[in-house]
C-alpha cells in the first residue's frame, strides 16, 4: 500500500489520576483501543483514496489512566477504498502504527515527567 501521509494530529491527550472512592460509585475503567477510518475523499481520476485513521484510546493503570483521540490524514495512492473492511489486518496496523507510536511517546514523556520515574513504554 503506498501512503502519502500528513502529520499526526493530537486532539486530545489525558492522564487522571485514579480516583478509587469515585470508581465505587460509578465502576471501575477499561482499557480500550480502538481504530476507525473516515473516508475523506475517493478520486476515481487520479486512483487515489482519502482517509482520516482516528485512534480513541483509555488505557488503565493502577494509579492513573490515560485516554484520548490522536488522528493522521492518509492518502492512499492507486487505491479506492469503500470501506473500512476492506483493509487487512496488516493494512490497519500500517494505517495506525504512526499515531500508536505518537501514543507511546506522549505516554513515556507524560509518565516520566508526572511519576519522577523512567517513562512507562507502551506496547503495541
Amino acid at each position: 500500500m503506498e501512503l502519502q501521509r500528513e502529520k499526526e494530529f493530537v486532539s486530545q491527550y489525558h492522564y487522571d489520576a485514579r480516583n478509587f472512592e469515585w470508581e465505587k460509585a460509578n465502576g471501575t475503567p477499561e482499557t480500550k483501543v480502538d481504530v476507525n477510518f473516515q473516508l475523506l475523499n475517493r478520486d476515481e481520476t487520479n486512483q487515489t483514496t482519502s482517509l482520516v485513521v482516528i485512534l480513541n484510546y483509555m488505557i488503565v493503570f493502577d494509579a492513573f489512566v490515560i485516554s484520548g483521540v490522536i488522528s493522521q490524514v492518509n492518502h492512499i495512492q492507486n487505491r479506492l477504498v469503500g470501506e473500512p473492511n476492506e483493509f487487512s489486518q496488516e493494512e490497519v496496523e500500517q494505517l495506525a502504527r504512526p499515531s500508536l507510536t505518537m501514543l507511546n511517546r506522549l505516554t513515556y514523556e507524560v509518565t516520566e515527567i508526572a511519576l519522577d520515574l523512567p517513562g512507562i513504554n507502551l506496547e503495541f
